[in-house]
């Protein structure tokens, strides 16, 4: 049996310290996932908890943690949102200075709401590695604690009050899934779920583009990815944590990876379907779903782990959902460069009812003949059905579709 310096106990003293501090996040059910997968499917809302994630849970119970000493020398943290602005709140609660570190290019919002919670940011580095290492230094020379946003047992232990809730909220649970980066949230649900409820599936989920932990339980120890990308910012860690590894390693039911599509689509789906406004690492879940809805037995209870979403990236992110939806189609059209052949090509797209968003000539391209033209499309459509009407109709009525 393995042994933990967690037990059921600190996770259930952990909660005591977290009533009033974090909310008890809703319990939503969802028809349209429950009809997809032939089963009830739940919501854990964590895109609702204060500071719009998860993240306060860990950052409340290990600063609390700390000795008198250590909290007067404050605490200082690196990240480009969510822990950050778990870590200034959770510190301005417990009257701890906070100093938070930030990329450059972070997101405005992310940094704007960290120092309303309290928290001096220093903005450095182009990345989270470089904000990162600049934290650690900081740490050394001025005797602050860092904070790290999964790799700690008190971090696990906070987290771990969100597998709690489920039990309570949903005692009929027999799946549920979870997105992962560092695995903190992974590893705490695990922890709190497997003693008192061995026989419920605890799945981590994390984008084909980041999945470090796959290669990791594979090889029985963390892996460091060379490079790794995704959409799902939230859960970008290129190397498990030493901590919550050992846990998921040992408890969890493995890990499954989703594309940058099906993210998409599931953020999407939150927003139309859902009511609900999350991040694309908190949609992990719900793409896993959407891309093997037969795979798991029901209930499931899906984690929506945050839902602090840049503005900017949300643009990106819904075009590239409805894209991936079959809702917004691109197309290169090559036809004759004469009078009236643009109008031409704009009433069959009229005739199978495309609404076109966007058009642009080409005409400098050197594959294209002396009297040709290609046209850039970018159209409104109603699925992925009507994408292939549109196409073929295209096709139908003479035209190259050289592209989409």
């Amino acid at each position: 049996m393995h042994t933990w310096p967690i037990t059921l106990d600190d996770v259930r003293g952990a909660q005591k310290m977290l009533a009033g501090v974090a909310r008890v996040t809703p319990m939503e059910g969802s028809r349209h996932l429950s009809g997809l997968i032939g089963a009830p499917v739940h919501l854990k809302c964590e895109n609702l908890q204060r500071t719009g994630s998860f993240k306060l849970r860990g950052a409340y119970v290990r600063i609390a943690g700390l000795s008198p000493v250590q909290r007067a020398g404050g605490v200082v943290a690196a990240s480009a949102g969510n822990h950050a602005q778990g870590v200034a709140l959770a510190a301005a609660l417990l009257g701890v200075r906070s100093t938070v570190f930030m990329p450059v290019a972070a997101p405005l919002p992310k940094v704007a709401a960290t120092r309303e919670y309290g928290a001096e940011v220093r903005l450095h580095g182009a990345t989270v590695d470089e904000a990162l290492q600049a934290a650690q230094r900081y740490a050394e020379a001025t005797g602050a604690v860092f904070i790290h946003p999964f790799d700690h047992w008190d971090v696990v232990t906070g987290q771990a009050t969100v597998g709690l809730e489920i039990l309570e909220q949903c005692p009929e649970v027999r799946t549920i899934l979870v997105g992962v980066g560092g695995g903190g949230l992974l590893a705490g649900i695990a922890a709190a779920v497997k003693p008192l409820r061995p026989d419920v599936r605890v799945v981590g989920v994390q984008a084909a583009g980041a999945a470090a932990y796959p290669p990791s339980l594979a090889a029985g120890r963390p892996v460091s990815l060379e490079h790794f990308a995704t959409m799902a910012d939230g859960i970008m860690v290129g190397r498990p944590g030493d901590i919550p590894f050992e846990v998921v390693n040992t408890l969890a039911d493995g890990v499954r990876t989703v594309s940058e599509d099906a993210l998409s689509r599931a953020l999407l789906l939150g927003l139309e379907r859902l009511k609900l406004v999350v991040e694309p690492a908190g949609a992990a879940p719900i793409a896993a779903l959407l891309e093997r809805p037969d795979s798991f037995e029901g209930p499931v209870v899906a984690v929506l782990s945050g839902g602090n979403i840049d503005p900017q990236l949300m643009q990106r992110v819904l075009r590239h959902g409805l894209a991936a939806a079959g809702r917004y189609l691109s197309l290169r059209v090559r036809l004759a460069d004469k009078p009236g052949a643009l109008a031409d090509l704009l009433g069959v797209l009229t005739r199978v009812d495309a609404n076109v968003l966007d058009v642009a000539h080409v005409r400098t391209d050197p594959r294209l003949g002396l009297t040709e033209v290609e046209v850039d499309l970018h159209l409104e459509t109603k699925g992925p059905e009507h994408c292939a009407l549109v196409v073929g109709e295209l096709r139908d009525a003479g035209y190259v579709v050289v592209a989409g």
